[in-house]
């Protein structure tokens, strides 16, 4: 029966998030203001209803579903659900929903498009640093996705400028300044959660392997990624840069996420794979 609900649950966060995207790109080419209420409102919708499909999955496999491509893409996509939720409730940032539901809702049929059996887990994932490392990570990613959505649209507006046509995306899309204090935020507190992140791998690799470090790929492409963003984070707050630069580094910096998470799964294999 719990199981019977578990699909039925995903299906629904599909659908509540083509929903929610499709009624936030509507509201973006339309920009009529009862549009975007009713989008967010479909998005919060469709965050609950991932909170409630992962809570699903703990209950039938009774550890953490972060362990599998489908579970891990889903944990993403939540994060970065949330993570949006949460900046909005604090920050205002004119049609940022538009870009994150389509974002959410690619890795969601991404999810839907990989197997979504339950696997046996492990031995070496039965510990609690499975929960508080990937959760670290994850969180972050959320965050350092959304500075990738802040990268784009930066990108975006400010061709616009630069050709001084100020057509359909100026009047779509916030300041560039608003766009830059956005990817500063992003990217401070996404840097934060995956120093966690790196830090707690690197102690339950100690309790694993009795090594804090094996350079394994997905290690080693981790600290690469962690290089990446330490750098922005550097640049901006020593050398002062701002703006396309760093809109730029976003968009490289999440790719390199992209690369750690499935590329090496892929490309390079490792200990560190996602079952199937």
């Amino acid at each position: 029966m719990l199981g019977e609900i578990n699909y039925l649950l995903f299906d629904s966060v599909v659908v509540v998030s083509f929903v929610a995207c499709t009624v936030y790109i509507v509201f973006f080419f339309t920009q009529r203001e009862e549009l975007r209420k009713v989008a967010r409102m479909i998005f919060l919708g469709s965050g609950i209803l991932q909170s409630l499909y992962i809570l699903s999955r703990y209950f039938l496999s009774g550890y953490t579903p972060i362990t599998s491509q489908h579970e891990a893409v889903v944990f993403f996509a939540w994060s970065v659900t949330w993570a949006y939720l949460s900046f909005h409730w604090r920050y205002s940032v004119k049609n940022f929903g538009t870009f994150v539901s389509v974002l959410v809702l690619i890795m969601l049929f991404i999810a839907a498009s990989v197997s979504r059996d339950l696997q046996p887990l492990s031995p070496v994932l039965q510990s609690l640093w499975l929960p508080v490392h990937a959760g670290l990570s994850v969180i972050a990613y959320g965050f350092l996705a959304l500075a990738f959505c802040g990268g784009i649209m930066y990108l975006l507006q400010e061709r616009e400028l630069k050709s001084k046509n100020f057509g359909f995306f100026f009047s779509r899309l916030p300041s560039l300044d608003s766009l830059d204090q956005l990817n500063n935020h992003c990217l401070t507190v996404g840097f934060v959660f995956l120093t966690l992140g790196i830090i707690t791998g690197t102690l339950w690799g100690r309790q694993t392997w009795g090594t804090y470090w094996s350079w394994d790929p997905k290690e080693t492409w981790s600290l690469i990624t962690w290089l990446l963003y330490a750098a922005q984070i550097h640049q901006r707050f020593t050398l002062g840069w701002r703006g396309r630069r760093i809109a730029l580094m976003s968009i490289v910096g999440f790719c390199s996420v992209l690369f750690t998470l499935w590329g090496v799964t892929f490309l390079l294999g490792g200990i560190h794979t996602y079952a199937q």
